[in-house]
């Protein structure tokens, strides 16, 4: 998972913050999707690409913490 490490630290949180929580009012779509995602209430395929885009900068910083915990990131 070398791309991982290719990732600058500041670039992944302010990805996360900015992408993964856009747009910030009424609420975080992230948070509105997965809130979906637990009713059962995510069926349409563009709510789906949503929780997708917008989950992916999250799942990048998770990954990229995982690896710096394990001692196997920089």
């Amino acid at each position: 998972m070398a791309f991982l490490d290719k990732i600058p630290m500041p670039t992944a949180i302010m990805f996360a913050l900015l992408l993964g929580l856009s747009p910030f009012v009424p609420e975080p779509h992230i948070w509105q999707k997965l809130k979906m995602l637990m009713d059962g209430t995510l069926v349409k395929p563009l709510d789906i690409f949503d929780l997708l885009f917008h989950g992916l900068p999250w799942l990048i910083l998770f990954a990229k913490l995982a690896r710096l915990a394990a001692g196997r990131g920089q």
